[in-house]
């Protein structure tokens, strides 16, 4: 081989190795995968599945280490409470049903554990029984355990109105970082999230002082009439979650949580959201300032590879109309990061409290990097300031590599209007999102 050949050979190997580093460097935003991992364990139907008669009942208090079997379908009949350290397995395939008279919840005692460990192939479903299923058909799940809280004391009570048959059942909070409470693993939550008359809506899922040894991987909820996710307090690293169409918040943090999110999914839909403002990401230090512990770290979420993004008919609109929010509310004293992320479809993308003063201190605090902000009426202001010039210019710095576009949702997405099987993931130049050579479904 002459050297004018190994020239040639060196520069289309450079050109290529040039090419494609840069096609799956652009990959890295939103949610990632070899295959699309949504597939085949998610729902985005689910009010067209018949998931049968429940065949047994679950009720009152779970004392004693109890499994629940995929040939059964269960009823969660009123307030169902696993207590006494107790440990409730759940195989995969299982079907649990809430009821909707009694509004069925499952709460898992701080001190007690579930472990829900379904399959790609086969997950566990909580949802609604009736034939014509409804977001707030039935109550939710809640899973309490012993990991730090930033209100004053290191613990506190869930305020949802639910009935234990003692006080401590419904304590969370604690000094266990390492707190384990179980595992949720290929989980779906459908319909959940009842109305009350004093506490607000239940979440379809609620994490409160939940710590960083439980497993959280691959956990869908969908049409909930309050918030999907809730974290109050305690250390969780959540991966693959999904919240489809919910009426309230998609993820909701407060109360001090330290959270760790990757690789996750939020869709939101105008037409879906219920009368309260709604957002992907709801990221709050407290409820009330007196109510928190400074000297206690404050709500700290650390995102990467997310996407969130908003389904519209008609995004103008639906946006001069009203029925589109921000992405992302930011409160005070909240640390907060996301990298290599998709922000969609929203009004603007990104709205920070108006507490929050514009300074070093508290831009170190909140960071947007190598993030794809697509098909926003703006990107990044402080609430009731129309003037988002200071902020547009500091995360427009070159040194954060984030990308500002306005393409439709069919050249952004793979797939996303697809009913059966969606494919969020993000579409570049016809190159889909995609940073392992691992199949995710192993």
């Amino acid at each position: 081989m002459n050297l004018t050949t190994m020239k040639k050979i060196t520069q289309y190997a450079l050109l290529f190795l040039l090419v494609y580093g840069n096609g799956f460097a652009q990959q890295e935003k939103g949610i990632t995968g070899y295959d699309n991992w949504l597939n085949p364990w998610t729902e985005f139907k689910p009010n067209k599945v018949d998931y049968g008669k429940p065949t047994q009942i679950l009720s009152g208090n779970i004392t004693r280490d109890t499994k629940l079997y995929k040939g059964d379908v269960y009823l969660l009949l009123g307030d169902v409470f696993v207590t006494d350290s107790t440990t409730l397995t759940i195989e995969p395939g299982t079907i649990i049903v809430g009821d909707f008279k009694t509004k069925g919840s499952l709460t898992i005692s701080n001190g007690s554990k579930i472990v829900a460990n379904g399959t790609h192939t086969d997950p566990i479903v909580f949802t609604s029984g009736r034939s014509l299923k409804k977001p707030g058909d039935w109550g939710g799940l809640f899973i309490l355990g012993d990991a730090p809280i930033n209100t004053i004391g290191n613990e506190n009570v869930l305020n949802f109105g639910l009935k234990p048959s003692a006080a401590k059942d419904i304590t969370y909070g604690g000094t266990n970082t390492d707190s384990y409470s179980g595992i949720l693993k290929y989980v779906r939550i459908e319909f959940a999230g009842k109305r009350t008359r004093d506490y607000g809506y239940f979440n379809g899922l609620t994490m409160a002082g939940v710590g960083q040894q439980t497993i959280l991987e691959n956990v869908m909820v969908s049409y909930c009439e309050g918030n999907s996710f809730n974290v109050m307090g305690g250390n969780v690293n959540l991966e693959k979650f999904v919240s489809y169409k919910s009426s309230i918040n998609d993820y909701e943090f407060n109360h001090g949580a330290q959270v760790k999110i990757s690789n996750s999914l939020a869709v939101r839909s105008p037409y879906a959201s219920g009368a309260e403002v709604s957002r992907c990401i709801n990221a709050l230090a407290y409820d009330k300032r007196e109510d928190a512990d400074f000297a206690k770290q404050q709500t700290t979420i650390q995102a990467e590879n997310l996407t969130l993004v908003n389904i519209s008919n008609d995004l103008d609109n639906d946006i001069k109309i009203g029925l589109v929010n921000e992405a992302i509310y930011i409160g005070e004293h909240v640390f907060f990061t996301i990298d290599n992320s998709v922000i969609s479809g929203f009004n603007p993308a990104v709205i920070f409290d108006n507490k929050i003063k514009i300074n070093s201190e508290n831009l170190d605090k909140i960071g947007f990097t190598r993030t794809y902000f697509n098909n926003c009426k703006g990107n990044i202001f402080i609430k009731y300031n129309p003037n988002n010039e200071d902020l547009e210019n500091w995360y427009g710095n070159r040194a954060f590599n984030n990308v500002y576009s306005k393409g439709p949702d069919a050249e952004t997405f793979i797939d996303l209007k697809n009913t059966n099987r969606p494919d969020f993931r993000l579409r570049i130049n016809r190159i889909f999102a995609a940073n392992d050579d691992i199949d995710d479904n192993d």
